[in-house]
């Protein structure tokens, strides 16, 4: 008997061992795939003490489909604190451009200068920060299956975020338990609703140990509604001085912005409009324009993908022409394991490889009416300087959603005790307008961008007296 229990025990030990050694090689394997995608330090990178990853994330194994991302784990408690995903629009826009390099990312381009400074802003103060250029064409993100290109839409572009994400997670198993939310501005206000309903609807279909942990969104200055969007653009452009009487009222008889295509005199009367913001700064209208620019990749043209989908500006006003600069760098693409296929075409912001888009809802509201009913958290904001999705736009979707106002129209405050800008609480959502900002807002208030992304994570209101 003694030898019976002996055998057993000596095969359970045994089996032990084995188990442990399998579970040390997934570990090391893991390890060593993270470390590969390590970024140890950018040219001319300020020096911090929080850990940054950037690589490549394959989401089609068969047509060789890959996104690229930038990881930067929170300054302080990172293990403790939640994930957020950042997306820029476009569509057709690099979320690393924008969004790393000029908005709310620890490291911004400077003009006449080679280094990257540390945003004081940063918005990795209050979270884990990944970044993703989406979808392929777009950035370092590739496909070696050209007509791949030809096929973009909405529907794509949130399948393979999707996809990106649970091969993210694989990779970095670490956070997977973490809150998740994701934030984006401009046609984010397509791409973020649509991946929170990828999301959502697929953690009811898989295991439970491979559900993201999924707590809601967050979008700005965001195309939701083509007709109150298109409605609000004009209606301020009339009431900030920008347009004339007669142009305005034109526009207004002509136009009917529930029709798409919305005819051939209505786009006549648009471009008109358009033609204006040929000498002003569509997307912050009382910042100075760049003058003497080299940067090729925003024309004074309407997009080729949508009359009045216009490409976003970086601001300085010239600051795209810095980070284009810096992101075409052969050593700092190596220190990020970008361009490893040797993409044929330099790295631009907004792709000029995508001028066919497949698929774009007319209206993003039943997707947001159904994520708010779900009891998700839904947070959107506006900088109230921006022309192109102005908060008149805005106002007017969120007037057409529907939803029972709980407290209206009241004043935020900064910590120097200054009007940040003004919320209205919604039944399941929470609307916020940030005085003074242009359509990135985190470029033109990067203070109250971090307190507003603060205040969303923790799902408290912004506050209302000085303080």
């Amino acid at each position: 008997m003694f030898r019976y229990f002996f055998y057993i025990y000596f095969l359970g030990f045994i089996i032990s061992i084995l188990l442990g050694t399998s579970r040390g090689d997934i570990n090391k394997q893991l390890f060593e795939e993270q470390e590969a995608d390590r970024v140890i330090e950018l040219p001319g990178q300020p020096p911090v003490s929080f850990k940054q990853y950037a690589g490549y994330v394959t989401v089609n194994e068969t047509h060789g489909r890959a996104l690229f991302y930038w990881f930067f784990e929170a300054t302080t408690n990172s293990s403790k604190k939640p994930l957020l995903l950042w997306l820029n629009g476009g569509p057709g826009c690099s979320s690393i451009g924008y969004g790393e390099a000029e908005e709310l990312g620890p490291f911004l381009t400077q003009k006449n200068k080679p280094e990257l400074k540390f945003n004081h802003f940063t918005w990795n103060k209050a979270t884990n920060l990944l970044f993703l250029e989406s979808p392929v064409g777009v950035g370092f993100s590739y496909t070696n299956t050209s007509t791949d290109i030809k096929e973009l839409g909405d529907t794509v572009t949130a399948q393979d975020s999707y996809k990106f994400l649970v091969n993210w997670f694989r990779r970095f198993p670490q956070f997977k338990s973490h809150k998740f939310y994701i934030a984006g501005e401009s046609y984010a206000g397509h791409y973020v609703p649509q991946l929170a309903e990828q999301i959502f609807d697929n953690n009811k279909k898989v295991k439970k140990e491979d559900r993201i942990n999924f707590k809601g969104f967050m979008i700005g200055n965001a195309l939701i509604d083509d007709e109150t969007d298109q409605k609000g653009m004009i209606d301020y452009a009339w009431d900030h001085a920008v347009i004339s009487d007669h142009l305005y009222d034109s526009i207004k008889r002509v136009c009917n912005f529930s029709l798409k295509p919305v005819g051939d005199d209505c786009d006549n009367l648009l471009n008109q409009y358009f033609a204006v913001y040929k000498i002003l700064d569509m997307y912050s209208l009382y910042a100075p324009n760049c003058v003497n620019s080299n940067f090729s990749t925003l024309p004074n043209s309407l997009s080729t993908i949508d009359g009045w989908l216009k490409r976003p500006l970086g601001y300085d006003p010239c600051l795209s022409d810095y980070t284009e600069t810096y992101m075409n760098r052969p050593d700092v693409q190596a220190a990020l394991h970008a361009n490893i296929t040797k993409i044929p075409y330099p790295w631009t912001h907004c792709s000029n490889n995508i001028s066919f888009w497949s698929d774009a809802p007319f209206s993003m509201l039943p997707t947001i009416k159904k994520l708010i009913d779900s009891g998700l958290r839904v947070w959107i904001y506006s900088g109230d300087t921006d022309g192109r999705i102005p908060v008149t736009s805005t106002r007017l979707t969120l007037k057409k959603l529907g939803l029972k106002i709980t407290e209206d129209w009241t004043p935020w405050y900064t910590n120097n005790k200054q009007v940040g800008g003004w919320t209205v609480g919604y039944d399941g959502l929470y609307f916020v307008t940030i005085r003074g900002a242009g359509h990135q807002v985190p470029t033109f208030k990067p203070k109250q961008a971090l307190q507003l992304v603060r205040h969303f994570l923790s799902n408290k209101k912004l506050p209302s007296a000085p303080f």
